[in-house]
């Protein structure tokens, strides 16, 4: 069957996935503490829902109807391979929702913000919580998640497998998390909703709608979670640090598609309300005294922003905002970024003896680190490695925009 009726079944069948993957996973998953089969089952359901949808029309609640679906599917399973008691087992599943979603409601009152604390529990692996968010919430695949961890998708692949197995295995509680588990959990779920906002925000070309909304997504679970949570400064930094580079998001690209880096865009195309939302959240946080990284990612986003916006902002103050985020939490980002701003105070020599530093396992595929160092050898009128630095980003790049800028800038050289 072709025509309208598909289309509408798909488009409410695409609405449902965005707007209620996450909560659906989180009801079935609460029950069965198997991520795993409670996604497949889920996928069985939306495949059903677009069989049957375009024949029978939309229901009134798709969401009811997936889950009905999927969890009868779940209960075909146990009875094919009675690995658990039937009877128990099916009582877990028809047990009322609302019951069902208010054992610890009170202390997590969003369905999505309490799978991510679910998933931050303890007894699961460290690197896999964060990607485990993200596809249990969010529904992303190890393929679309790699690079934001830096890892190869079948790496990521076996840790999300050996994750779910683990939950499965040693019966993690799956209930939605007490108070006063929410400290402990705090910095992985933070970690999560960062990595969802930086997925939807490589999607900036446009290839992605649905992942571009990501970033909404996450500015608005961040907004969910400093309001649960309002003695806690980082909850505020990571959303400051969100905001100020979404406040910048039209200006990345020029009306036709072009990629523009920070110092060339044009600051009227600045979003003023989500910047000045940004700084006052910076401001909150910082007015608590408990200075955490994203609070210091914040700062550095907002000394930028005031710099473009003809604020006089010491170089060197930016480089010591950078040498406090490597301190509380260092990473490859951040040192490449502190050597960037080393060059902008000391010159481009100082930057690139910064960047000489690394060990070149650490920097073979790290994009941002050959950008960077095709800037600087720019800079010091080395064209021959300056061009091979161009095109070693340029390779490295998975967005048309920055390539061809990349490609320009390495013409220029």
């Amino acid at each position: 069957m072709t025509g309208p009726a598909v289309q509408e079944a798909r488009a409410a069948a695409e609405k449902a996935a965005r707007q209620s993957y996450g909560r659906l996973v989180a009801i079935l998953s609460a029950r069965t503490r198997d991520i795993a089969a409670s996604e497949d089952a889920l996928a069985d359901a939306f495949a059903r829902a677009l069989e049957r949808w375009p024949v029978d029309g939309v229901p009134d609640r798709p969401e009811a109807w997936l889950l009905s679906v999927a969890r009868n599917r779940t209960l075909d399973a146990w009875r094919h391979t009675r690995v658990q008691d039937e009877a128990a087992q099916t009582l877990l599943l028809l047990a009322d929702e609302v019951g069902a979603d208010a054992v610890g409601g009170d202390a997590v009152p969003d369905e999505r913000l309490r799978l991510l604390f679910v998933c931050a529990h303890p007894a699961i692996d460290a690197a896999a919580r964060a990607p485990l968010m993200l596809q249990t919430v969010l529904g992303l695949d190890a393929v679309r998640m790699a690079g934001a961890f830096l890892v190869a998708p079948a790496t990521l692949g076996q840790r999300l497998v050996r994750a779910k197995a683990r939950i499965r295995a040693a019966g993690i509680p799956f209930e939605f998390p007490r108070a006063s588990d929410l400290p402990q959990r705090l910095q992985d779920v933070l970690d999560g909703i960062y990595a969802a906002y930086g997925t939807g925000w490589d999607e900036v070309d446009g290839a992605d709608a649905t992942q571009r909304g990501l970033t909404a997504e996450a500015i608005d679970l961040c907004r969910i979670l400093c309001g649960l949570m309002p003695g806690e400064p980082e909850p505020l930094g990571l959303l400051a640090l969100m905001l100020f580079c979404e406040s910048r998001a039209t200006a990345r690209r020029s009306d036709a598609g072009a990629y523009v880096p920070l110092d060339e865009q044009d600051i009227q195309r600045w979003n003023t309300p989500l910047r000045e939302e940004a700084e006052q959240a910076l401001q909150h946080a910082a007015a608590m005294n408990a200075v955490g990284a994203y609070q210091m990612e914040a700062a550095i986003q907002s000394a930028h922003c005031a710099r473009r916006l003809g604020a006089q902002v010491p170089p060197h103050a930016v480089v010591a905002l950078y040498d406090g985020l490597i301190a509380l939490r260092p990473s490859i980002g951040a040192r490449v970024g502190r050597a960037c701003a080393l060059a902008t105070a000391d010159g481009p020599a100082e930057g690139l003896r910064a960047l000489d530093a690394f060990a070149s396992d650490e920097i073979a595929n790290y994009q941002p680190y050959w950008a960077a160092r095709a800037h600087l050898l720019t800079r010091t009128d080395d064209r021959v490695a300056a061009q091979q630095a161009y095109a070693r980003a340029a390779g490295l790049s998975t967005s048309p925009a920055v390539r061809a800028y990349l490609a320009l800038a390495s013409g220029r050289t």
